[in-house]
């Protein structure tokens, strides 16, 4: 596993991330969650990824059990907050700022976490608002480091130029060989200020493995086929999945997996510091974490764009 300096901090994070998003807590059986952390660490990644609406709280719940039994300096911990939780709190206002993040440690069973990330904007509170009550959770000690996910460029740029308040290390957004609009905007004004990309979906909900085949049903252990996980999954019709097997080749003459092949393409970016994969199994950890250290060369990724044009 290679590890990354996250942002402008003191952190280094391992390329793989472990999330927790529609799994732990929630779709994804106790004994299995607790083997894919397990093997997680094993794998040498020791960044994990979650959000107070995971699970409505279940996913945070889990998380605290299970690293409890870890060294607090053993692992980078992430968490989030947003969207509306059971009881209806949310957004990003002073009061839901203070209130979430003492549920959160709660929950996590831990004095501090490592990032805490505005889930989206909150366009109901003023950014100075939001800005300084994190900057106080900051310097209180129940946060490091500050982060965001899926803002729009101009309110990164507004967040970055409010005086007197902590700044922003990292970026979460949607970043995929199938979703690559971060590349337009998001990553050059976040390579400019010393912020660092932590993508989700970078498998796109498991379809850049290639176990979707056009016209066939999904594996019966798959997201797809989950009522609890599948939700997500619309927009991946035959013909995306057409374009996706054409991949399987160039894995296969590159000598590893398409999973692989996937990541290892989102990590090419150096504004990249590490890319969040869900697992439901201990071997897909293993698989995803051995995505670190491989390398792309021009003529595999000319290749890979070719495979993937419409």
């Amino acid at each position: 596993m290679r590890y990354r300096q996250l942002g402008s901090t003191d952190l280094q994070v391992s390329e793989i991330a472990l999330g927790s998003w529609l799994t732990y807590g929630g779709g994804v059986e106790r004994q299995q969650a607790e083997a894919c952390v397990a093997k997680a660490f094993e794998s040498g990644i020791n960044f994990i990824d979650t959000a107070n609406v995971y699970a409505g709280g279940a996913a945070e719940e889990f998380l605290g059990e299970v690293l409890e039994r870890r060294a607090r300096d053993s692992y980078v911990l992430a968490t989030k907050l947003y969207f509306p939780m059971p009881n209806g709190d949310h957004g990003l206002s002073r009061e839901q700022v203070f209130k979430q993040i003492d549920l959160s440690l709660a929950r996590l069973r831990t004095d501090y976490v490592d990032l805490y990330q505005c889930h989206r904007y909150d366009r109901e509170t003023p950014l100075e608002e939001t800005m300084g009550a994190l900057t106080e959770v900051v310097r209180q000690g129940k946060v490091r480091y500050l982060g965001f996910s899926e803002w729009p460029p101009d309110r990164i740029q507004a967040a970055l130029d409010l005086p007197r308040v902590e700044r922003f290390v990292s970026s979460q957004p949607q970043y995929s060989l199938l979703s690559r609009g971060p590349e337009q905007s998001v990553i050059p004004l976040c390579a400019a200020n010393g912020i660092s990309q932590i993508v989700f979906s970078p498998l796109a909900q498991g379809v850049l493995t290639g176990k979707y085949a056009p016209g066939a049903p999904p594996p019966a252990d798959s997201r797809w086929a989950s009522d609890a996980m599948s939700w997500f999954m619309d927009g991946y019709d035959d013909a995306l999945l057409a374009r996706v097997q054409r991949l399987g080749p160039i894995a296969e003459e590159l000598g590893v997996t398409m999973a692989q092949l996937a990541l290892a393409w989102v990590l090419r970016e150096p504004n990249v510091a590490a890319a969040i994969v869900g697992a439901s199994r201990p071997e897909q950890v293993v698989d995803n974490a051995a995505a670190s250290g491989i390398e792309l060369d021009r003529a595999a990724l000319d290749a890979i764009d070719l495979a993937l044009a419409e």
